[in-house]
């Protein structure tokens, strides 16, 4: 595990606790061994992540009420946040696991990411405390909570292209994933997004949700359907 504490910048103490928070329940099971899973890990690292972003959020932004700071959070402790923030360390090449959840591409299942994730920042406070934690966090996503600060509200680019189109024409936008690159654990996704027979927009990002909204954000800004728009009012004219 030497390479993954040098990426995350942590030592630890215990190594067991390292290797039982990549160990997936279907290793353990289909090994039969006594080592532990990183499910009681999860458990307890889910609340260190939100008690250490809580207490940044808190800190950072003092004239933000109740309400605010829990939509910021919220944003951070995702599922899919953590599921990226668990890519950007390249913790999937580390997980222990059966050999069915391996086959299914259980390396890149964002699920198994999530709860890696949780798990591994559950053994930093263990081992090292929550001052470890907090640091661990800070250090390798502080420029993601920076970013949230910057757009603290959250943008929904497909609902807005949606109510753009609809204005037009009752037709809804659809999405097509056209390619993808990349190994499991990086795995790179484009989509295109389509209206009446235009392509409005082209977008690229580490799931197909992301690269979806990518799209409809280049849509957004490249404002193609305009054209269709003038062509569907000159077929209604004559």
């Amino acid at each position: 595990m030497d390479s993954l504490e040098a990426t995350i910048g942590y030592r630890f103490r215990e190594p067991a606790l390292l290797s039982e928070a990549v160990t997936h329940p279907s290793y353990a099971c289909e090994t039969r061994r006594t080592r532990p899973d990183n499910q009681r890990l999860e458990h307890l690292g889910d609340a260190v992540i939100q008690l250490a972003l809580t207490e940044e959020l808190f800190r950072r932004l003092p004239e933000e009420g109740e309400g605010a700071l829990t939509k910021l959070r919220s944003r951070l402790v995702s599922r899919e946040a953590l599921s990226r923030f668990a890519q950007h360390i390249g913790l999937g090449d580390h997980l222990l696991l059966g050999k069915g959840e391996l086959a299914n591409g259980g390396r890149s299942r964002p699920s198994n990411l999530a709860d890696a994730f949780e798990a591994l920042a559950g053994a930093i406070y263990l081992d090292g405390g929550l001052g470890e934690a907090r640091a661990f966090l800070l250090r390798n996503f502080g420029h993601l909570i920076e970013a949230v600060l910057e757009q603290p509200e959250e943008k929904n680019p497909k609902g807005e292209l949606q109510e753009h189109l609809q204005a037009i024409a009752p037709e809804s936008p659809t999405y097509r994933i056209v390619g993808q690159q990349g190994p499991d654990h990086a795995r790179i996704f484009r989509a295109e997004v389509h209206w009446r027979g235009f392509v409005l927009g082209q977008g690229a990002g580490r799931s197909k949700q992301s690269a979806e909204a990518v799209a409809a954000a280049a849509a957004l800004e490249e404002r193609r359907w305009e054209t269709g728009e003038k062509l569907v009012k000159k077929n209604a004219e004559t």
